[in-house]
């Protein structure tokens, strides 16, 4: 019988489709589902609270989280990420030292069966995931395993932005760097992440707006190249990334198979 909690925790901009499916898969094993998101956008701008709550069922244990005040003057586009980030903590306060806390993008999503009597053999664990890119079977070959959800126990947690950007598989074997973290298990076959299952128009808003201003420009936010990219199936970043459609099968989540009819816009015939 698990007696670790597992609070599930993610920064959030407007992925409400992605965010409640998340919810659906992990439902049984995740005890909260912490949802942090700004009245800004990484860039300083207002913005409004997207965040919204499909079903009701999750009520008690769904905590949204809201940063209200501006990002602290001077900071760049990465370090109000971090910032956003490190208000994780107000939705965790009352975790206990041995609960599980995992982050994750809201589109990387760890297979639940591997959180069933989930045992931590190390001081950080890695979900090494599967990436598909527009549709739910568009598979990134090129990009899978992809290293998304982090998890560690709530006394070994200082940063969600340290677990997120150092804790990292190649670290492992780096024994000639005395200051990496290298104490990391890696979980694989450890579910999926589902990027940019967006409309053109949103993934455009989110070039524009997220972290990496390098994609910010036309060349890849304009929404008729986005189109375009997706009707070939081609890379959002121009790096020649194969795209191959795969079937949806006992591989996928089981919300996914049963809700196929209902997801009929996101996955590939």
């Amino acid at each position: 019988m698990r007696k670790n909690k597992i609070y599930d925790c993610i920064t959030f901009f407007h992925e409400n489709f992605i965010t409640n499916i998340r919810f659906e898969i992990l439902n049984k094993y995740v005890d909260f589902f912490i949802i942090c998101e700004s009245i800004y956008d990484h860039r300083g701008k207002k913005k409004n609270i997207n965040f919204k709550l499909n079903n009701p069922d999750f009520n008690g244990k769904v905590r949204h989280i809201i940063l209200r005040d501006p990002f602290p003057e001077k900071l760049n586009l990465w370090e109000r990420q971090a910032f956003q980030r490190e208000y994780i903590f107000n939705g965790i306060e009352d975790s206990d030292d041995e609960d599980y806390v995992m982050f994750s993008d809201p589109d990387e999503i760890p297979r639940p069966e591997e959180l069933k009597n989930f045992v931590l053999k190390k001081k950080y664990a890695i979900f090494q995931q599967k990436c598909f890119n527009y549709k739910f079977n568009l598979l990134n070959k090129n990009e899978t395993p992809w290293s998304g959800t982090r998890l560690t126990k709530r006394k070994f947690l200082k940063s969600f932005d340290y677990m997120r950007q150092k804790i990292l598989k190649k670290n492992i074997k780096k024994w000639w760097k005395f200051y990496l973290e290298r104490n990391i298990q890696i979980i694989e076959n450890g579910g999926w992440h589902f990027n940019n299952l967006f409309s053109p128009e949103m993934i455009s808003l989110k070039l524009k707006t997220f972290a990496h201003n390098e994609f910010a420009g036309e060349e890849y936010s304009n929404v008729e190249v986005i189109k375009k990219k997706i009707d070939q199936r081609k890379d959002l970043f121009n790096r020649g990334h194969k795209l191959e459609r795969v079937d949806i099968d006992e591989t996928f989540p089981d919300y996914i198979i049963q809700k196929m009819r209902e997801l009929n816009k996101f996955i590939l015939k």
